[in-house]
């Protein structure tokens, strides 16, 4: 039977997380949005890196939501500037999230509500914002989460091949934003993955392996071994090494093993099945 958004909404209460780098603002949102009958839990970040670690997070009811194939939580109600990531920034890699919350912005800046609103917000806050319009958000965001069914129980959520999906990660205590496209291999490490990219660099992020190659099949990426997840059109040469097949990533003789059980499967990838 397929269980949508719209049928929980009568029977719990939103999970939320408020974002404000100003204290008193972030109380004011707090307090605000408690007042809001549909309103449950509400979590809270003083910058878009603790945000990102509240959706990447192993809490209970969040990690429950993202098994189910729901948003870590329904909604984003976030101020535009802070320092490090700004909210804009926040927002893309929020919206690249499939499926993704639903986004709110709380500002004093009412002339970036058009950037807002291009980037998917449903509604757009100016501080301080009272109960009343508070509650007419909620009410917007309610009728988005209407209009959205999550997919069956164990179904995938790949990204399009022509979206470039972001990855924030952590470096030196600061978020920085890694496309997918910049990423050549990825090598598990436990629960983690390192990403491989392009500038040399690798970065750990808090992703299984197998939830990437779900993500990112149609986008070119394949697996060739438990432990490794390659772009495919990076693959220069599949050559018979000591051990068994091994793959060679670019120009620079990079070489990656490949299992026994992925053998044909990334050859009639590479060969287009002749």
């Amino acid at each position: 039977m397929r269980v949508t958004v719209s049928v929980q909404q009568d029977t719990r209460r939103l999970l939320v997380l408020a974002v404000d780098d100003e204290p008193h603002g972030l109380n004011l949102l707090v307090d605000t949005l408690r007042g809001n009958p549909h309103i449950g839990r509400v979590f809270t970040a003083v910058d878009a890196s603790e945000a990102l670690r509240v959706l990447a997070s192993e809490d209970p009811e969040v990690r429950e939501r993202k098994e189910r194939g729901l948003p870590p939580i329904d909604a984003v109600f976030a101020d535009l500037q802070m320092p490090g990531l700004s909210g804009m920034e926040m927002a893309r890699v929020f919206s690249a999230m499939s499926p993704a919350p639903v986004l709110v912005f709380v500002t004093g800046h009412a002339h970036e509500a058009v950037n807002a609103f291009d980037l998917g917000a449903v509604d757009y806050l100016l501080k301080p914002c009272n109960q009343h319009r508070l509650d007419r958000a909620v009410e917007r965001v309610l009728e988005k989460l209407k209009t959205v069914a999550p997919p069956g129980p164990g179904a995938a959520a790949p990204a399009a091949p022509d979206d470039d999906e972001v990855i924030p990660v952590e470096l030196a205590g600061t978020t920085k934003l890694v496309p997918r496209s910049s990423v050549r291999w990825v090598e598990a490490q436990g629960d983690y993955a390192r990403l491989f990219t392009k500038d040399g660099n690798s970065h750990l992020v808090r992703i299984p392996l197998t939830q990437l190659e779900e993500r990112w099949e149609k986008a070119g990426f394949v697996r060739i071994h438990r432990s490794f997840l390659v772009a495919l059109n990076l693959i220069t040469e599949l050559r018979m090494g000591q051990g068994g097949y091994q793959v060679v990533i670019g120009n620079e003789e990079k070489l990656l093993p490949v299992s026994r059980r992925h053998t044909r499967e990334l050859k009639d990838r590479l060969t287009g099945g002749r």
